[in-house]
């Protein structure tokens, strides 16, 4: 029998507990990324709706705060639980609604479910600290901290990962007793609608958890509100900065964009880095902010790894993202397709060199090749900013300490690519490059769920990672006696 997707999901905003299909009289309208078929249209919210959301997260503090911790990690084991029982269909919900290659999303259920179930997990060993003060003024006294939530997080999510990312500002919340405002993304929202409807059937509590889908107006009057205790965006930077701008005294984490690096060393093994870089440039045609975009190799390594690189790139599968074999599929709309084929052209006249793709394969599906581009300028968009899209350069560099140099230029700071064999680059590596991640013989891409995550400069504030965002969702209070 076919798995469907259509019972995952309510096309209605989750307010206090109820599913409402009253709005403002627009809607927003969800298609499948590769057919072009409508999912759902979703009614947008009020003002109205929007503050009746807030006065009832607001008011669910007090529930959460009387819920023991075990109480909490029991919800989120249900949670997981429910993530298995469905796997498959969020999986294919996610391809639709996301154009997420059928592998890749399967994956990201996976990650999912690992991400409630180490939240779970940490629910029960998360607290304070020890404060040692016995000596001075302080001597004979006993000091340690509790931690408490914070109160209402406002969550705004991307369409890159429609679940994960939004479960990691969730989970970590629902660990630590912090109720959820949630606003997904527009493009991709229907994997999040799903969660709602998970919530209702493990009893969560009725007030503490709302998804919303609404227009800008609507967004930053959760965004200013001062019953919201903090703001977690995942995004552009562009929109991130400005969020933090009118937010106002609220704590806020941002995790923005970034245009990734990978440093070749020599001696490596060549081939080895060649799939995995062409890999971590294009899968899901480029769509994550630690994807590839920056690749600088060492002289004596480079004219090798260009034509192994080269290679990879043509082995690469374009198209239905339904297809397991598909690396590239749709970009996620077509201004963004418009947008990245733009740059790509710009590059081109401007001097750039074509290594590989550099065209449309489906317009009409908004399908672009993997490209590749040489003799880059340091201020072409395709450098520059953010692609987020299947396009990567690459650059011959002097040798190691050019390569950091090279990485450090760029006002984005996120997660870095190290390629190397020598103990002292790793060391030096670990040392220079401004960034919030290094990873060592790996692509920028690489993340386990649990590790600490975040960039610096225009890549962000702030730290996910279920541990790290639940201290981020907390305050620690004192006790001295």
């Amino acid at each position: 029998m076919p798995v469907t997707i259509t019972s995952l999901f309510t096309p209605a905003n989750f307010i206090n507990g109820s599913w409402s299909f009253e709005g403002d009289g627009t809607f927003n309208t969800v298609i499948d990324k590769y057919h072009g078929t409508e999912l759902a249209r979703i009614p947008h919210a009020t003002e109205v709706q929007m503050e009746e959301v807030i006065a009832a997260a607001y008011a669910s503090r007090e529930v959460l705060r009387r819920m023991s911790a075990g109480e909490r990690s029991e919800k989120l084991e249900a949670l997981a639980a429910l993530l298995v029982d469905h796997e498959e269909e969020l999986a294919m919900l996610i391809v639709k609604e996301g154009g997420k290659p059928i592998g890749y999303a399967k994956g990201e259920i996976a990650r999912c479910i690992t991400t409630v179930r180490t939240a779970a997990a940490e629910a029960l060993r998360f607290t304070g600290e020890s404060v040692a003060i016995d000596y001075g003024a302080g001597a004979g006294k006993t000091a340690f901290t509790k931690r408490f939530p914070i109160g209402v997080i406002a969550a705004i999510t991307p369409f890159n990962f429609p679940l994960n990312l939004v479960l990691h500002k969730v989970a970590p919340a629902m660990a630590v007793g912090c109720p959820v405002v949630l606003k997904p993304a527009p493009q991709a929202p229907l994997s999040a609608l799903a969660l709602a409807r998970f919530m209702e059937e493990i009893g969560w509590p009725k007030g503490a958890f709302h998804v919303m889908l609404c227009g800008i107006p609507v967004a930053e009057k959760l965004v200013k509100d001062e019953r919201i205790a903090m703001l977690s965006f995942t995004g552009s930077d562009k929109v991130g900065w400005h969020l933090k701008s009118i937010c106002g005294k609220k704590k806020v984490a941002l995790e923005l964009g970034g245009n990734a690096s990978v440093i070749i060393d020599e001696g490596v093994d060549l081939a080895a880095a060649a799939k995995t870089v062409a890999m971590g440039a294009n899968l899901y045609a480029g769509q994550t902010c630690i994807s590839t975009q920056r690749i600088y190799v060492v002289k004596s390594a480079f004219a090798a790894f260009r034509d192994q690189l080269a290679k990879e790139y043509a082995a690469l599968k374009a198209g239905d993202p339904n297809d397991a074999s598909v690396v590239v599929g749709p970009i996620i709309d077509k201004g963004h397709f418009e947008r990245i084929s733009t740059w790509v052209d710009e590059a081109v006249k401007d001097g750039a060199k074509v290594l590989a793709g550099g065209k449309a394969i489906d317009a009409s599906r908004n399908i672009h090749g993997a490209t590749l581009l040489g003799d880059v300028k340091s201020d072409m968009k395709v450098n520059c900013a953010e692609v987020f899209g299947p396009v990567a350069i690459l650059e011959e560099v002097a040798d190691f300490k050019a390569a950091i140099a090279r990485v450090n230029d760029s006002t984005y700071g996120l997660q870095a690519g190290v390629y190397t064999d020598s103990v002292a680059h790793m060391k030096l590596a670990h040392e220079e490059l401004e960034v919030g991640g290094i990873i060592i013989n790996n692509v920028p891409g690489f993340r386990v769920d649990s590790m600490p995550y975040g960039g610096v400069k225009d890549s962000g504030l702030g730290r996910e990672g279920l541990k790290y965002a639940m201290e981020e969702m907390t305050e620690p209070r004192l006790i001295v006696y």
